[in-house]
C-alpha cells in the first residue's frame, strides 16, 4: 500500500522529469522555415476548354492544404509570403521556368526553404501535381515528386496533394541517408 502511493506521488514528477530531459530546445530551432510561393495552373487545352473557376478555387485550396499539412507535421516552420511578395511573384515568370527567381524570392521571404505547385491540366481526366521544394541557402531543390491525377474535382485534387505529402515528403525528412 505505501509503495503504490508512492508511486503515485512519483509518477507525476517523474512525467515531469522526463518531459524535461526529452526536451531539446536545439531541436525544436532545427525545424526548418518553409514559404509556399505560389501554385501554378497549366492548361493544355486552355484554347478549347478555358480554366474554371472551380479550377481557381483548388489551386487556393491546394495551397491551404499544403501549408496546414506541412505546419501539422512538425518538420516545417511554415511562414506565410506578403501580399506584396505574392503580387511580385505573380507578375513574374513562372516558378520553376525563371532560372532561379525562386531563390531569390525565398530570401527575400527569409526562410530556409521554398515550395511551389504546380497543376498540368492534361484534359478533364488526366491532370499532374508536381510539389517542388528547394534550400534556398544551398541553392538547390530537396524535393520535386509528381502524383497523376484522374478526374478534375476537390477531392481527387485535395487527395493526391495528401498522398503525395504523407507518403513522399514527410517520411522524406524523417529518414536519414545511407
Amino acid at each position: 500500500m505505501i509503495v503504490r502511493n508512492g508511486f503515485r506521488t512519483l509518477l507525476p514528477a517523474a512525467a515531469c522529469l522526463g518531459s524535461v530531459m526529452f526536451f531539446n530546445p536545439a531541436a525544436a530551432q532545427d525545424t526548418p522555415s518553409v514559404a509556399l510561393l505560389g501554385t501554378h495552373f497549366q492548361n493544355d487545352n486552355e484554347m478549347y476548354e478555358p480554366t474554371s473557376e472551380a479550377e481557381r478555387a483548388r489551386l487556393v485550396q491546394l495551397s491551404v492544404v499544403f501549408e496546414t499539412l506541412l505546419n501539422d507535421s512538425g518538420q516545417f516552420d511554415v511562414k506565410q509570403v506578403t501580399k506584396s511578395m505574392a503580387a511580385e511573384i505573380a507578375g513574374g515568370q513562372t516558378l520553376g521556368e525563371c532560372g532561379g527567381c525562386e531563390l531569390d524570392y525565398g530570401a527575400k521571404v527569409g526562410v530556409d526553404e521554398i515550395a511551389w505547385i504546380n497543376v498540368q491540366k492534361v484534359s478533364n481526366l488526366i491532370l499532374n501535381l508536381n510539389v517542388y521544394l528547394a534550400n534556398v541557402k544551398e541553392g538547390k531543390m530537396t524535393f520535386v515528386r509528381s502524383v497523376d491525377i484522374r478526374g478534375n474535382t476537390d477531392e481527387s485534387w485535395t487527395r493526391s496533394l495528401n498522398y503525395l505529402v504523407k507518403n513522399y515528403l514527410l517520411p522524406s525528412r524523417t529518414t536519414s541517408p545511407s
